[in-house]
């Protein structure tokens, strides 16, 4: 018989529902769920990524929405020039190229950025980070040939081998296929001496340090495989919705992933996709009740921080003992 804490049950009764629940909503005729899970499965994937850094290594990143902008653009942009260097069926549509052009450039953004903003620690972390994601914001709102703040649609959608994107029951399950292959990276990270060191650094960086390791190298490297993760996350976005604008870089999109990752818990596995799921589906059940629904939605949001240890998560936990 399967042994599991009370957290363990509630990560598999979860991650069950999401991979049953949405197809059987398709299948009834309820479609408009499947689009919600769809959502929800690719900003749990952009939470996951966050969680890494934020709840394992301390680092409180207040401008992780760039790179889903940037992954989410590495699908828009080469669809938006029909013929992109000559190469029509390479630049345009492969999904298989918008893939590497997405995980590639949030890679090296993060790389960039991260090589700039971890040599400041605090509350200066955080605000460069911020100005890094708002330099991007005003970036891409500046390029008129990618219509700035009107945004680009996406015709169509990125080609994968044996896989349809503009069937949204294959989407979702790309994207829950991708969000378990995300939990499980981290998951591997974590436990690896590498986590260790980085878990390490957050909790005493000096005495790390003393002990030789040189945790500067441990923290970028995890903030790199964040923005790559969280660039992956926007590949998807963008096929999702087939509409990219630089809103999707605002300061305030990456305040909702942190947001997601301290409402279901930090540092946990399943926190951040708990969190994601509980974000988004009261953010729809207020917003279909009142046009003011940002009001109680963010005094519940305070409440669950000021009031729940651990976020939702620990709930379970203190249940468990």
């Amino acid at each position: 018989m399967l042994k599991l804490s009370v957290v363990g049950w509630v990560t598999f009764v979860g991650m069950v529902a999401l991979a049953i629940l949405p197809p059987v909503f398709l299948w009834t005729g309820h479609a408009f769920y499947l689009d919600l899970a769809s959502r929800l499965v690719i900003l749990a994937i952009a939470a996951v990524s966050l969680n890494l850094i934020l709840g394992y290594g301390g680092m409180v990143s207040f401008g992780h929405a760039a790179f889903i902008g940037l992954g989410a653009y590495a699908v828009g942009i080469p669809a938006h020039h029909a013929t992109w260097g000559g190469f029509e069926a390479v630049a345009s549509y492969n999904g298989l190229f918008h893939l590497l052009l997405a995980v590639g450039i949030s890679a090296l953004f993060a790389l960039i950025t991260g090589a700039i903003s971890l040599r400041t620690k605090g509350v200066y972390f955080i605000m460069i980070t911020m100005a890094f994601s708002q330099m991007a914001f005003f970036l891409f709102q500046s390029l008129e040939v990618y219509n700035g703040d009107d945004g680009l649609t996406i015709d169509i959608r990125s080609e994968l081998p044996m896989i349809n994107l503009d069937d949204p029951l294959q989407l979702y399950l790309l994207s829950y296929v991708s969000l378990v292959g995300a939990m499980i990276l981290v998951k591997i990270i974590v436990n690896s001496r590498f986590g260790m060191v980085l878990q390490g650094a957050k909790g005493n960086n000096e005495r790390m340090v003393t002990l030789g390791y040189n945790t500067y190298f441990y923290r970028l490297t995890a903030y790199v495989i964040s923005g790559a993760m969280c660039g992956y996350a926007g590949f998807l976005l963008g096929n999702f919705t087939t509409f990219i604008s630089p809103d999707m870089m605002h300061w305030t999109r990456s305040g909702e992933l942190m947001f997601m990752v301290i409402l279901g818990g930090a540092s946990t596995a399943f926190g951040a996709v708990l969190g994601s799921s509980t974000f988004v589906l009261i953010e729809e059940f207020l917003s279909s009740l009142t046009t003011f629904w940002h009001l109680p939605f963010g005094l519940m949001l305070i409440g669950v921080v000021l009031f729940i240890r651990g976020g939702l998560m620990g709930l379970f936990k203190a249940g468990g003992k």
